[in-house]
């Protein structure tokens, strides 16, 4: 253990992940650990300032998980990414970037299956994503249907000032929650314009009420 490195540590982990996602790592100023997958490679190189505009400098910016698409612009390629910030004894000390592929730059709909065939729904009438019985739901104001991708890659690829994660179940558009009311002392329930209630867990709470401002 005495021999084992960051960069082997960072290596080992990487296994644990799709070869689709590239994995960074940085202080609170430049790239330290970089490793590109299969399908997407951002050129990134240990001693790279971060960006501005990038998702780990917004991770490092507001100290807190951000998710969301980057244009060809900062990079050359599109990509979506997660970036969480880390810290040591209370101080900021870096952040951790996933980097997966985007499969169509800027795409704004979400293609469902339904007992008729497929059907693609714009982002902005999708009211919430829910997993039950191992299938991904989407619901929008007149039509359901479901998709082969799991929350958690929709949690990446939606754009992040329409929807939240509220629950390891759900995702919302925050443009149709009609009403907040208290659950318990640490959660909540959404009322939909649709008529429906949503939980808010209450691990996601705190990271709710943070995105939301109250």
């Amino acid at each position: 253990m005495e021999r084992l490195t960051l960069g082997s540590l960072l290596d080992v982990i990487g296994e644990l992940f799709s070869d689709e996602i590239s994995i960074a790592v940085s202080n609170t100023s430049e790239y330290i650990y970089y490793r590109p997958s299969k399908r997407v490679d951002l050129k990134i190189r240990p001693g790279d300032v971060i960006k501005e505009g990038t998702i780990a400098h917004q991770a490092l910016i507001t100290k807190q998980k951000v998710s969301e698409f980057i244009n060809r612009d900062m990079f050359g390629v599109p990509y979506h990414g997660m970036a969480v910030p880390f810290h040591h004894e209370g101080k900021l000390e870096g952040c951790v970037t996933a980097i997966y592929p985007a499969f169509t730059e800027g795409k704004s709909v979400v293609v469902i299956k339904t007992s008729d065939g497929w059907k693609p729904i714009p982002f902005n009438n999708v009211k919430y994503l829910e997993v039950k019985d191992r299938k991904t739901h989407v619901v929008s104001g007149d039509i359901s249907g479901t998709h082969k991708k799991a929350l958690q890659e929709f949690e990446y690829m939606l754009p992040r000032e329409l929807f939240v994660r509220c629950h390891r179940s759900f995702i919302v558009n925050v443009n149709h929650i009609k009403e907040i009311y208290p659950d318990t002392h640490s959660t909540f329930l959404l009322a939909m314009n649709n008529g429906e209630e949503i939980p808010v867990s209450q691990s996601y709470s705190s990271y709710f009420r943070k995105l939301l401002g109250f």
